[in-house]
């Protein structure tokens, strides 16, 4: 029997670290992300006030989580991880309910862009998770380490320098890692199609008739006669169906067309900087943007500025950085948001494909205008991935050698 147990602890142990070190990773390669989501939650409970310390709020949750799921998967501090998680799982439990019964925001976020989850199934998976959470919460005290306490905070200090250094990476840079539908590589018009055959909304209309001062309600297939007089319509939908991955993408010009088409394809070059807000947009590098801006027009390629800011706030901007306007069009803030994590950020779009996205902080100097931008787009991001796998390997390298010596100890005990 105690075999058994040592067996359930150990793979409770497996399944609730990783879950944690998941969760807690791909929040941390794209710290603006929760960000928003955090957001979103505040400004759907009538909290925007808080939305001030939504950053603080992302990093601080991506490293703890991170830490949990490493300390309960590597046995270091196993105590405190456990009762780390327990705390965070008694918070987000019955949140998630909440959450699931009013639908405020459409996902939770737990696991980022990288697995989306709807409300009900994140209520879920925390239930089932609680269960070998909680026969660890229970059995801490027999989950022994070889390692000093010294040690073992060591290895705590450690990895949160590394997370946090990831963190702080894809904040002043772009994500390391992305799990978005706008990430380097896609083909844009492939992630608008909605398959043959997909489901679609299912909605339910009700009509609001009066009749000698009452009011009631009637379907559409039960109307009432001439007697009754109409006074409103609601649609209410039943259930969601298939939403392509991009979706709600539009470029408004200044005369009210719609330029996404053209711009998708064309076999042109087209760079968009991107600014969501632009009363919020670092002018740190507006000079380099402004010298590239004029570089691609000199070559033919297409610059637009992409916002969802209004007429004062553009005005605002352009004064403020004293600079000629650009092609301005017109796009979803969330789009936006979604598109790049800079603000403002640059994406070229050669044929629907997006070819390269930079940070503001990043922003290529005119001598990069090669006549092959692509060739030399596919040069860069092959020697950053190729750099980016090393780095995944060597980190999960050292967590199965760790993981494999605590199993050794184990097994020789």
């Amino acid at each position: 029997m105690a075999n058994y147990k040592n067996l359930f602890i150990w793979t409770s142990r497996i399944i609730v670290g990783i879950v944690f070190v998941y969760s807690g990773f791909v929040k941390g390669v794209d710290p603006l992300g929760s960000m928003y989501k955090f957001n979103d939650y505040f400004n759907a409970f009538g909290m925007g006030w808080a939305s001030a310390i939504s950053l603080i709020l992302s990093l601080i949750l991506s490293t703890v989580e991170f830490i949990i799921g490493l300390g309960i998967l590597l046995n270091l501090k196993t105590k405190h991880s456990t009762w780390g998680a327990m705390i965070l799982m008694a918070v987000f439990t019955p949140l998630t309910l909440v959450l699931a019964l009013t639908n405020p925001v459409s996902d939770c976020g737990c696991f980022g862009d990288a697995l989306v989850l709807t409300n009900w199934q994140t209520f879920w998976k925390n239930v089932v998770l609680l269960i070998p959470l909680l026969f660890l919460f229970l059995n801490k005290e027999k989950i022994k380490n070889q390692l000093s306490c010294a040690e073992q905070w060591a290895g705590v200090g450690f990895f949160t320098l590394i997370i946090l250094s990831i963190s702080w990476y894809s904040l002043n840079n772009l994500p390391v890692l992305d799990f978005r539908p706008y990430k380097t590589g896609t083909y844009i018009p492939d992630g608008m199609v909605i398959p043959e055959g997909a489901p679609t909304d299912v909605w339910e209309s009700v009509f609001v008739y009066s009749k000698n001062g009452e009011e009631k309600e009637f379907s559409l297939e039960n109307l009432p006669d001439s007697t009754w007089t109409f006074v409103d319509a609601k649609h209410n939908l039943i259930s969601k169906g298939y939403e392509p991955p991009i979706h709600d993408l539009t470029m408004i010009a200044a005369d009210g067309s719609d330029m996404s088409e053209l711009i998708l394809a064309s076999p042109n070059y087209n760079f968009l900087l991107i600014s969501n807000n632009l009363e919020k947009a670092s002018i740190k590098n507006i000079s380099k943007i402004n010298q590239l801006a004029s570089a691609c027009k000199a070559k033919g390629y297409g610059f637009y500025l992409l916002t969802a800011s209004g007429d004062e706030s553009m005005q605002n901007f352009f004064r403020k950085t004293e600079v000629p306007s650009y092609d301005i069009l017109l796009t979803d803030e969330i789009t936006l948001k979604t598109m790049i994590r800079s603000n403002p950020g640059l994406m070229v779009i050669n044929n629907g494909t997006i070819i390269n996205k930079w940070s503001h902080r990043n922003i290529p100097d005119p001598e990069q205008l090669h006549e092959n931008i692509t060739h030399s787009a596919i040069s860069a991001y092959k020697k950053t991935a190729d750099k980016y796998y090393i780095y995944t390997l060597i980190l999960a390298g050292g967590l199965v050698i760790s993981i494999y010596l605590q199993l050794r100890k184990k097994w020789a005990e």
